[in-house]
């Protein structure tokens, strides 16, 4: 093994690993060095007179083509690993109909043949699986069917780069290395999960319901019949989820024969699938250490935490055949949207560098195995039937079935099917629903937490609908909105009533007195007047989201050096979404100036001992009191970065970091200077806790969600999608150059900020297909709305 001592910028060539692990911190003090000193990462550029960073740490870097991610990491770049680097790449099945016989490698020959070749047979063997999250055949084994398209079969090694080139591009597009058996069809499956909200309110928004999700219980299913749900029988004084059934029933039979007074519409929402299409492909660069009984790991991910416990998980099963005494988890920098988070190809890094004979092995995905492979948004199909009464304009029941494709695995299709459910009612007053979500499995690619979570798919479908709605009763779509806006203390679909001021009056009531709406009549007819052939149209909608999981946490440490330069470790991840400067900047409200120097992913907190325990979802009141009486223990350690834990908790934890350094480190210092001298100074002393969260801009930029993904055998499972065949939006596909955004001041100093970039880019879907039916006179329910679908129409 090699001598490792190079100066600060050899090492920033060799080796720049954003949020090193705790195992080496000191040479990642060293990269981190480095980086700032070669101005790749810059400290934050800070204008005092508008108190806000000029641009992003990584911006010089990101637009030079300079930014360092996990992709660009080789063992020669790592201390202390073994120089010569191996590689690996994955064989996948690209039918889920027939029975899988293994595999054929002929074709490459003595030459090309593969140092090591890891089937299910030998994870078996040596007891290697999956982390219960992930699911089983992490490697399928041969006379099974495929649960999905891609799914893989066995990862082939090599020692050297030329040999593992050339076998990949020999095998790529091949339909004859994998031989198949006998047609069992797609595998059939119960659902991944099934939720019911069911909703009977009070007299009034504000009185107590009849019936809900938060006073009872949501309804589950009895049983699956033929991987179908069974909904309990209802009844009215029976047990809750009967009871539920017995309101549930009530509603859906007065939608089905409403009264003269309510106009009632029925439509099919369908979301199509899409990629997250994220810069950096999947990728890890692992070496298993047999003899230190060490394992080292360079992956890209959102939850470093996450990876590190599942690492942990899957080690002690296989421990008799690898024993690891140490894990050195080492995150990078990347780009997610929710593609990195809780995705299973870190553990595909793992488990290769197991069989690797010692060597570090790299295991990356071109743009092919990408699109085969990574996390993709839910197709959702969505059926609803809602009520309004059209004396008073009023929403007045709400019935939705909701069904998510979740794919080949579950990931956290459950969870996106409940949320999109439980969001579908957008910004709106219901006085009674009955919401049903499922998230079926199938043999598409595994589909996860893509951003948007379901809401971009249920919401968009509300905002058409309530469009059409408004167009029936001939009333302005924005006034139609306002009569129906779900106000502070009114309750939503769950029974829940939603913290905070909910200020959607105010954004509709901006809306509607904004030129582009208040003249879009006039507008259209002269445009259209002056360009024969060509229309016009204005579309609008609006949204709200809820943020977090209700059960966030974070770490932060704020350090002032004795030169007067601020450091920030930060459990968050960079992903892409600014978050590490956002975090250096939250630092100016108390020290007076943003962290000079920034370190995200870290997962030492040895610091500050933090302890875990419970379950925060289900934990009784009593229990957390009890718990709590220890000021070290956390109902939950680090949450894994999105959109919103960057501006809202992830901030939280930066600003109270800063505030606990000025009130009991600064300030009391410079008191004890201030006092001193005989007959000297006075200072008077000032207790008061001073607030001002300031809000954090994000990103008012969203495209129009015309990307598409067949879901089955002419899909991307089938290992054959590139950009060559998937439109991803351009600068030219959206307004990014032209549009204008507005964001309502906080309504007081101590008005956290709160998370944008997720949430803004939810009701563009919606607003371009109403634009287009003002525009056209059509109302288009399946997505994405294409040319060729509007040339049919006007055809």
């Amino acid at each position: 093994m090699p001598s490792f001592n190079p100066s600060r910028r050899t090492f920033l060539k060799a080796s720049v690993v954003a949020g090193v692990s705790v195992y080496i911190a000191p040479i990642g003090g060293k990269a981190f060095a480095a980086l700032f000193e070669d101005k790749i990462l810059t400290p934050v550029q800070w204008d005092a007179k508008a108190g806000a960073p000029r641009f992003r740490i990584d911006g010089i870097a990101k637009v030079t083509g300079a930014k360092v991610f996990a992709r660009d990491i080789r063992s020669r770049d790592m201390p202390h690993w073994p120089r010569q680097q191996s590689h690996a790449f994955i064989l996948r099945a690209t039918r889920a109909d027939r029975v899988y016989e293994g595999f054929d490698l002929g074709v490459l020959g003595d030459e090309l043949k593969p140092d090591r070749v890891v089937t299910a047979d030998d994870l078996a063997r040596d007891g290697v699986a999956f982390p219960v999250f992930y699911g089983e055949d992490m490697l399928l084994p041969a006379g099974k069917t495929p649960a999905y398209l891609g799914h893989a079969v066995a990862i082939l090694i090599y020692h050297d780069f030329a040999r593992f080139r050339f076998a990949k591009d020999k095998l790529k597009f091949r339909d004859d290395v994998i031989r198949y058996g006998a047609r069992t069809g797609p595998l059939e499956r119960d659902p991944w999960g099934t939720f019911r909200f069911v909703r009977v309110g009070g007299a009034t928004p504000y009185d107590d319901d009849v019936f809900s999700s938060l006073k009872h219980a949501p309804v589950f299913p009895s049983m699956m019949r033929k991987h179908q749900p069974v909904w309990p029988d209802g009844k009215d004084h029976g047990q809750l989820g009967e009871q539920g059934m017995h309101h549930a029933a009530r509603i859906r039979a007065q939608l089905a024969k409403p009264s003269d007074d309510w106009l009632v519409l029925e439509r099919e929402y369908n979301s199509q699938s899409v990629d997250t299409a994220a810069l950096e492909p999947d990728n890890a660069n692992c070496w298993y250490d047999a003899a230190a009984q060490a394992l080292h790991m360079v992956v890209p991910t959102q939850g470093p935490n996450e990876v590190a416990e599942s690492v942990a998980e899957m080690l002690a099963k296989a421990r008799g055949a690898f024993p690891v005494k140490q894990v050195f988890l080492h995150p990078c920098y990347t780009v997610g949207y929710g593609s990195k988070d809780h995705y299973n190809f870190p553990f595909y890094g793992l488990v290769t560098a197991l069989y690797a004979d010692g060597k570090p092995v790299r295991l990356a995905n071109d743009r092919y195995e990408q699109f085969q492979t990574a996390i993709k948004r839910h197709a959702f199909r969505m059926r609803y039937r809602i009520a309004v009464d059209r004396k008073t304009g009023l929403f007045q029941a709400f019935q939705g079935d909701l069904k998510a494709n979740g794919g080949g695995r579950s990931n956290f299709s459950p969870s996106v099917a409940m949320v999109g459910a439980t969001a579908a009612q957008s910004i709106y007053y219901f006085p009674n629903n009955d919401l049903t979500a499922v998230a079926i499995a199938s043999r598409a690619v595994d589909a996860g937490s893509a951003r948007g979570y379901g809401t971009l798919q249920s919401m968009a479908a509300t905002e058409m609908m309530v469009d059409e709605f408004a167009e029936q009763l001939r009333l302005d779509p924005i006034e139609f909105r306002l009569k129906n806006a779900l106000r502070s203390g009114m309750k939503n679909t769950q029974g829940a009533i939603p913290a905070g001021a909910i200020r959607v009056d105010e954004v509709l009531e901006a809306a509607k007195a904004y030129p582009l709406w208040t003249n879009r009549a006039s507008k259209k007819a002269e445009y259209e007047a002056a360009h024969p052939g060509r229309r016009y149209g204005v579309g609008f909608a609006c949204v709200q989201k809820d943020f977090g999981t209700g059960a966030e946490a974070s770490f932060a440490k704020v350090e002032l050096k004795v030169d007067g330069s601020i450091v920030l470790h930060h459990s968050g991840a960079e992903i892409g979404t600014g978050m590490s400067t956002s975090q250096a900047a939250a630092v100016a409200r108390w020290l007076g100036k943003p962290a000079g120097e920034v370190r995200t992913s870290v997962t030492d907190w040895t610091d500050l001992p933090v302890t875990t325990s419970g379950d925060p979802y289900l934990m009784s009141q009593a229990e957390q009191d009890r718990l709590s009486a220890n000021p070290r223990w956390s109902p939950a350690y680090a949450s894994p970065a999105s959109a919103t834990n960057s501006a809202y908790y992830f901030t939280h934890s930066t600003r109270e970091a800063a505030r606990v350094v000025f009130l009991h480190g600064l300030w009391p210092a410079a008191m004890a200077i201030w006092s001193q001298g005989i007959g000297g100074g006075q200072a008077a002393s000032l207790v008061v806790r001073v607030e001002d969260a300031r809000w954090v801009d994000g990103k008012l930029s969203a495209g129009g969600l015309h990307e598409y993904l067949p879901l089955y055998e002419d899909g991307p499972g089938n290992g054959t999608w590139n950009f060559n065949r998937y439109h991803l939006p351009r600068a030219s596909d959206v307004a990014v150059w032209s549009q204008t955004g507005t964001v309502l001041p906080p309504v007081t100093e101590t008005d956290p900020p709160k998370g944008i970039a997720e949430v803004v880019m939810i009701p563009v879907v919606g607003a371009i297909v109403n634009g287009i039916a003002h525009a056209i006179g059509h109302r288009f329910t399946d997505l994405p709305v294409t040319a060729a679908k509007i040339q049919e129409v006007l055809a």
